[in-house]
């Protein structure tokens, strides 16, 4: 019987173990040193809650599904029916598949068609590959169609350092700004973090914080890489996620509301654009025809080299 995620990808570098799946192209577990990395999800379930799931051609949600590119109006189907939007893109219940496999890397590949909601055409190309750094999540883009696209991506992974709660974990994120939603969790606004409960520039624990908070004007570090640190209160172990200068926003997100996170781990999502971007214009990718866009992000566990 086939897997609810599709065929299963493994791959391997000294004690670190990926599994990415055929489904959404995304990643369903990442251990390291016999200890999970990812809060992920088991070979006989869907992902859920987004879990380790790919989000293209648009992040986050899109209000009421619909928007305007080059005075077209273009109407995506509605999947999230509570909040009336449009969720996450178009490729996570999609198969993809995998291509250029070696021990320690592989290339997931998935091709959009143009359909209603988006009628362009988008290949697409993810490389995994595990090194003495950790993790690095390569994606890149190509319009293969005739006209420009609008095109953003996200990813959503959860974080976890093995503690039932992620309470007393201490924090370092590098968002300067962040954005006020309405509850649909559409943007309506921002404002500096600084002297409010959002400001986790420096490590500070989580404690009773509840984040679901798109953040910007990132924090860089010589390299041009934004990182978002987790550690443990004794500080004996701990995971960073980096994103490149392509992702100008990063998603933070405990999980309150879901019954199957809960507070248990930390969705930290890299993104090029905000949520409701395809709405706002508010950096969206414009590609045009035969163009590419590539984009980075990484995670690297305490005991990985840096």
């Amino acid at each position: 019987m086939n897997a609810p995620s599709g065929e299963q990808v493994e791959i391997a570098y000294g004690d670190q173990r990926v599994v990415v799946v055929e489904v959404g192209g995304g990643l369903r577990t990442y251990s390291a040193d016999g200890r999970a990395v990812l809060d992920g999800y088991g070979p006989d379930e869907m992902s859920r809650s987004g879990r380790g799931q790919v989000l293209i051609p648009w992040p986050n949600r899109l209000e009421d599904g619909s928007y305007e590119f080059d005075g077209r109006r273009h109407q995506a189907p509605i999947d999230d029916l509570a909040e009336n939007d449009a969720i996450h893109g178009l490729v996570r219940w999609a198969a993809w598949s995998a291509r250029r496999r070696a021990p320690e890397s592989v290339v997931m590949e998935h091709l959009i068609h143009p359909r209603p909601g988006y009628p362009f055409s988008l290949a697409l190309g993810i490389e995994y590959t595990l090194s003495d750094a950790g993790l690095t999540v390569t994606t890149t883009a190509t319009n293969t169609g005739h006209d420009p696209c609008p095109y953003g991506c996200g990813a959503h992974p959860y974080l976890t350092l093995g503690t039932e709660q992620i309470d007393s974990l201490v924090l370092r994120a590098p968002g300067a700004t962040v954005l006020s939603s309405d509850e649909r969790g559409l943007p309506t606004g921002r404002s500096p973090v600084v002297g409010t409960e959002y400001d986790f520039r420096q490590p500070r624990p989580i404690g009773s914080t509840r984040l679901d908070s798109c953040f910007t004007d990132l924090e860089r570090d010589g390299d041009g890489r934004a990182r978002v640190e987790l550690t443990t209160e004794a500080g004996d172990a701990g995971i960073t996620l980096w994103a490149d200068e392509q992702y100008g926003y990063l998603m933070l997100f405990t999980g309150d509301p879901l019954p199957d996170v809960a507070r248990r781990s930390l969705a930290v999502e890299p993104m090029t654009c905000p949520p409701n971007a395809f709405r706002t214009g508010e950096a969206v990718i414009r590609l045009e025809p035969g163009g590419s866009v590539t984009s980075t992000w990484g995670i690297t566990p305490r005991h990985a080299a840096a």
